[in-house]
């Protein structure tokens, strides 16, 4: 599982450079034909990473009720974000996975509720969510860039 987390915090690195680099404008942007921005996107990432090893594993989320209600698997952008919300992220964005890698060492993982993510696969332990997490992450990565391109 280190390469899995290897995988995780070098893509969670590569969204932070977003969130450091973009202005909150620019992070806010819904482009004409896209239905969310970047910032939803990263946010998206946290929300479903724990939501995929910690809620399906039965234990406590390292994120809030809010936060999971605005980036959940079919929300939406609802309003724009402040620099404050931004900072909170992007602080998650990298605790969250040193946290999972050092929970999931310590074996908190026992008991998985087996759950099937919309590309049909079905996720059967915490092994198979970290490992999906990593695929999911690299398509909203890819909608990122798409995101840029559209921005600037």
């Amino acid at each position: 599982m280190d390469f899995n987390f290897d995988v995780t915090l070098k893509n969670r690195l590569v969204l932070k450079q977003f969130l450091d680099k973009f202005t909150l404008e620019e992070l806010n942007k819904i482009p004409a034909g896209f239905n969310n921005n970047i910032f939803w996107n990263i946010a998206h990432t946290v929300v479903t990473q724990q939501m995929l090893v910690y809620n399906l594993s039965g234990q406590k989320m390292n994120v809030s009720d809010d936060l999971v209600a605005n980036y959940r698997k079919g929300s939406k952008p609802e309003k724009e974000v402040e620099q404050e919300e931004v900072n909170k992220v992007k602080d998650l964005l990298l605790s969250t996975i040193e946290q999972t890698e050092t929970d999931y060492k310590n074996g908190i993982f026992t008991n998985y509720k087996s759950y099937t993510v919309t590309t049909g696969t079905t996720l059967n332990s915490v092994e198979d969510a970290i490992t999906f997490n990593n695929f999911h992450e690299g398509l909203h990565l890819g909608s990122i860039l798409t995101l840029r391109r559209a921005i600037k």
